[in-house]
């Protein structure tokens, strides 16, 4: 029986549940402003903490660099973040895991539409615009992109030009780069507007691979368990409801994320839910973590110390702990 529904009686005392409920510390979740991170906020306009009777303090980040820091000054408890921070910071000391997925894909290169760059190999000696160096995208883009897909050296063969992913559809209409890596929304809204194509898709590489993960901080695994099986639940709640109600989840998202209304090359007006259905093409939502993305985020790790990102690369499974998906009846 939950505490909401009854009192406490100890000889001559009677305690109130709502005594409890003030005692009881909010979980503080904090999760990446990003589209593919939409399962944070739907759980909580949806109201599924609630229904799994956690309290919860939700913040959002402009990037993973920043919740980093809020992580590593324990300011959150757990954090929807891309799985890159996780095992770097995991590396340095703070033993935060990786407890659950949240999505897959996302990320694409794109170019400007005029732009004679036709493959990969044609962005030698140009300006690509990437986000903070030594963030997850970061390290996907030097690491999997650049030196996997496309057999050049960041910083040798391109140059990588950070800043922030809002800037970078303005910056290839001028010609201020040549080409920028980024996610959606701002994929689809550059492509459908006509300034700019998709050159490589990251989803053509590795299919379905994992991106935003859920973590936890290790004294939340340790000190609130039954929070962290609530959480799970919560956001099983939320993936579910994103992929079975596709069009309430894409108003949810595109009045969150505060989308407009674009005009395509074509002069068709589509509406910001249109813009969340075209950018779903790039993007999937689950909540299990398989033996194939554990692999990929192995993969992460050894770019991440051969950038020098950090010294020593943990072993995957010291990082991802799926114990914890069992433990919510979530995974077998």
């Amino acid at each position: 029986m939950s505490k909401s529904l009854f009192t406490v009686l100890i000889p001559g005392l009677l305690i109130s549940s709502s005594v409890f409920a003030a005692d009881t510390a909010p979980l503080r979740i904090g999760w990446v402003y990003a589209l593919a991170n939409a399962p944070a906020l739907i759980a909580e306009k949806e109201g599924f903490y609630k229904q799994e009777g956690l309290n919860v303090e939700l913040k959002s980040f402009g990037d993973g660099p920043v919740i980093s820091q809020a992580l590593a000054a324990h300011e959150l408890d757990a954090a929807y973040i891309g799985a890159p921070p996780v095992f770097q910071w995991y590396s340095r000391g703070l033993k935060g895991q990786i407890i659950a997925k949240v999505n897959s894909g996302q990320a694409a290169l794109m170019v400007p539409t005029g732009s004679n760059i036709t493959q990969l190999s044609g962005l030698k000696g140009k300006r690509i615009a990437g986000v903070k160096k030594g963030s997850g995208m970061d390290v996907l883009l030097r690491g999997l992109v650049l030196e996997q897909q496309a057999k050049l050296t960041a910083d040798k063969d391109v140059q990588v030009v950070s800043m922030p992913a809002g800037n970078m559809p303005a910056a290839l209409r001028q010609g201020v780069v040549d080409a920028a890596f980024t996610w959606e929304p701002f994929i689809s809204e550059a492509v459908l507007r006509g300034d700019a194509r998709v050159l490589f898709d990251v989803n053509q590489a590795q299919p379905n691979y994992p991106w935003y993960v859920l973590m936890a901080q290790p004294e939340t695994l340790k000190d609130r368990p039954d929070d962290v099986v609530k959480l799970l639940r919560a956001h099983k709640k939320a993936v579910d409801f994103i992929n079975q109600h596709p069009a309430a989840a894409d108003k949810i998202i595109a009045d969150a994320f505060r989308l407009q209304a674009i005009k395509t090359a074509q002069g068709k007006t589509l509406s910001p839910e249109e813009l969340v259905k075209n950018a779903r093409q790039r993007i999937g939502w689950s909540v299990t973590l398989t033996d194939k993305d554990k692999a990929f985020i192995q993969r992460l790790m050894v770019d991440s110390q051969a950038l020098g990102y950090m010294q020593q690369s943990p072993d995957v499974n010291e990082v991802v702990d799926t114990q914890w998906l069992q433990k919510a009846g979530l995974q077998p």
